[in-house]
């Protein structure tokens, strides 16, 4: 095994407060290792363009509480060929990186998987999205804040829904996996929670619907994840309204890309400076083909093919804690 005193690092895929964080404790663990740390910015394009950067402990000062990524972000249809990743692998080599770390998805892990195995390069992933879908953890970095910005905005839209007696379909990210619906569901005392995990269809949704409404409700929150296969919020708004006896006073909210951004929570730059040391320590006890994750208050070590193989889904727990909250 090689002895490594480079390691290069990327964020990639979707951006999720915590990047800069995590970041940060890759860069400052290298240097405190007595390693040099090396910052490939735009993800994947980045390491096939050669946009690469000796970074130094004060590059990433004042970052911590930073959302985004200082280095950037992209998805690099490039990499996915067998030609970009040699050219990746040949600017590993002219820059004498010995490794790499990773933060970002399954999309990013399944890249670096195949990108260790052909070239023989040690690398370690951490994971940041916002989504909380990975297989091996118990958190995600971002989805801590991504959640809380959620909150914050259905409890603002409650106070209208509760003003106007309206009925508010309200759209959260979450296009495989319903973990921000589902929470955010039941920390706001939703209505009703969609999510890719359990349908519910339009008439059902409306009879539901019209029993709170029964119990003196006289307005209501509904959050649907957007892959949610009746077409998001929009569509099944329509389809209730089109199925009820009489209309209700309906109004939509996407909340999108705000969900993405913003300072990360205290627990998000905790868990980052926590995976980021971890990820550069595994790379030196000659670890590879890994992912960081943080279950029951633990680091643990989980192989990509299993993070990436393995998709975690919410349980039926939070979904019988949801139903609980509306008898």
């Amino acid at each position: 095994m090689a002895q490594i005193n480079r390691i290069g690092v990327l964020t990639s895929g979707g951006d999720a407060p915590g990047m800069n964080a995590a970041l940060r404790a890759v860069v400052r663990s290298a240097i405190y290792r007595g390693l040099k740390a090396y910052g490939i910015y735009q993800g994947y394009n980045g390491l096939v363009d050669g946009d690469i950067k000796e970074l130094q402990s004060n590059d990433v000062s004042n970052t911590i509480q930073r959302g985004g990524t200082i280095l950037g972000t992209a998805r690099s249809k490039e990499f996915k060929t067998e030609n970009g990743r040699k050219k990746a692998y040949q600017q590993l080599k002219d820059h004498e990186i010995d490794a790499l770390v990773v933060i970002g998805g399954d999309g990013t892990f399944t890249g670096a998987g195949i990108f260790s195995k052909e070239f023989d390069i040690p690398v370690v992933g951490i994971p940041g999205t916002i989504d909380n879908d990975l297989y091996g953890t118990d958190h995600t970095i971002g989805f801590d804040i991504a959640l809380n910005t959620v909150v914050q905005s259905v409890d603002r839209i409650k106070d209208t829904a509760s003003s106007h007696g309206r009925l508010f379909f309200i759209e959260v990210m979450g296009r495989n996996a319903g973990f921000i619906a589902i929470m955010a569901g039941i920390a706001t005392g939703a209505e009703s929670i969609i999510i890719p995990e359990r349908q519910v269809p339009a008439n059902k949704l409306r009879e539901h619907l019209q029993e709170t409404y029964e119990r003196k409700k006289t307005s209501g929150i509904v959050i649907v994840a957007e892959g949610d296969e009746s077409g998001g919020a929009f569509k099944l708004a329509e389809k209730v309204n089109k199925e009820a006896d009489e209309e209700y006073d309906i109004k939509v909210t996407v909340l999108g890309h705000v969900q993405r951004g913003g300072t990360p929570s205290g627990f998000d730059r905790y868990l980052a400076s926590l995976l980021g040391a971890e990820a550069v320590d595994a790379l030196l006890d000659n670890l590879r083909s890994i992912m960081i994750g943080y279950a029951n208050n633990e680091i643990h070590h989980v192989s990509f093919n299993k993070t990436i193989k393995m998709h975690r889904k919410v349980d039926e727990r939070m979904l019988e804690v949801a139903d609980m909250q509306n008898y």
